[in-house]
C-alpha cells in the first residue's frame, strides 16, 4: 500500500463528509461507511494495477529498472498473484457500489463507471493516461473530486439529488485537494523525466520542459488555495476553514526546495509532504470550524 494513495483518497473522502455537515447539518454513516471501504479496496486495486501494467509493460531494455524500481521485481512477487489480488479487491469494491447504485440511484452508477474507467486506464490499455499529459488533470479530478462528490450524493440522494450547481460547489470545496493531488503525480513526473523518455512516456513534462513543468507545480498549490478562499467567501465551508491558510508557510517553503533540486529518493518526498500537510490543516480547520458554527 502506498501512504501517499491513501492520504489522496481519504482527504477528499473527510472533505466530502465536512461539506455535508456544514450544509446540510448530518452525516449518512451507513451509506458513507460502505463507499469508505469501497474507496480503500478500489484505491489498493489501482495501485497493485499500476505496478502491474509497467511490469508488463516494460520492455527488455528497461530490465534493470524491473528489477531494481518496480516493486514486483523488489520483491520477486508473482504477477499470477498480484492480478489475483487486484482483481478480488476491484471486484469486492464493484459489488459494494452496486450495492449503494440500488440503495441510491443511476448518479451513483454514472460516477464510479468514470472512476472505475479512469483507475484503469490510468496504467492499463494500449496508451495509459499516466504516460500522457492528461496524467495530472485524470488524477487531481477522479481522486480530489469525485471522490468528494461521491461522498456529497451519498448524504443527499435522499434529499433532493445532485444538481450541477451542488456539483459546483462540491468542486470549490475541494479544489484545494484535486490541485495538490495534481501536484503529486506532476512532482513524480519531474522527478522521473530521464526513466520515462527511456520507457516512451510522454507526460505533461515531455511537452512542457523541466522548467514550465515546476512553475505549474507552483501554480497548482496557488490554484488549491484560491479555490479554498472562494469556497468560504460563497458560504460553503466555515470562515475558520481559513486557518488552513497557516499551511502556505511550510507548504511554500517545500516548494522552493522542489525547484532547487529534483531527484525522486531525496526531494520527491517534499510534495509528499505538502499534500499531508495540506490534509491536516485543511481537515482540522473545518471540523473547528464546524464546531464554532
Amino acid at each position: 500500500m502506498e501512504i501517499k494513495a491513501k492520504i489522496a483518497s481519504i482527504w477528499p473522502f473527510l472533505l466530502g463528509l465536512i461539506f455535508v455537515q456544514a450544509n446540510l447539518g448530518r452525516v449518512n454513516w451507513v451509506t458513507s461507511g460502505w463507499f469508505f471501504l469501497a474507496m480503500v479496496l478500489f484505491n489498493m486495486a489501482v495501485d497493485i494495477n499500476d505496478n502491474f501494467q509497467d511490469y508488463r509493460r516494460a520492455g527488455t531494455q528497461a530490465a534493470d529498472w524491473k528489477r531494481k524500481t518496480n516493486i514486483i521485481g523488489v520483491h520477486g512477487l508473482s504477477l499470477r498473484l498480484v492480478g489475483g489480488l487486484m482483481v478480488t479487491f476491484a471486484g469486492v469494491a464493484a459489488l459494494i457500489g452496486l450495492g449503494l447504485v440500488w440503495l441510491t440511484g443511476w448518479p451513483l452508477l454514472v460516477m464510479g463507471l468514470f472512476c472505475f474507467a479512469v483507475g484503469y486506464a490510468y496504467a492499463g490499455g494500449p496508451r495509459p493516461l499516466s504516460s500522457t499529459p492528461t496524467g495530472e488533470f485524470f488524477a487531481g479530478l477522479t481522486m480530489g473530486y469525485m471522490i468528494t462528490l461521491i461522498t456529497v450524493y451519498l448524504n443527499i440522494y435522499n434529499r433532493g439529488g445532485l444538481t450541477w450547481a451542488l456539483a459546483g460547489r462540491v468542486f470549490l470545496a475541494a479544489g484545494v485537494a484535486v490541485m495538490a493531488i495534481a501536484a503529486l503525480l506532476l512532482a513524480n513526473n519531474i522527478c522521473d523525466e530521464a526513466e520515462d523518455r527511456q520507457l516512451e512516456r510522454r507526460t505533461i513534462v515531455y511537452y512542457l520542459g523541466k522548467q514550465r513543468a515546476l512553475w505549474l507545480f507552483a501554480g497548482f498549490y496557488i490554484a488549491g488555495y484560491v479555490m479554498l478562499i472562494l469556497s468560504v467567501w460563497r458560504g460553503d465551508l466555515p470562515v475558520w476553514s481559513l486557518l488552513a491558510l497557516i499551511s502556505i508557510v511550510p507548504v511554500s517553503r517545500n516548494i522552493y526546495r522542489f525547484f532547487q533540486r529534483q531527484v525522486k529518493r531525496e526531494t520527491f518526498i517534499l510534495a509528499v509532504r505538502n499534500l499531508a500537510i495540506l490534509a491536516l490543516t485543511t481537515v482540522l480547520a473545518e471540523v473547528i470550524g464546524l464546531w464554532f458554527v
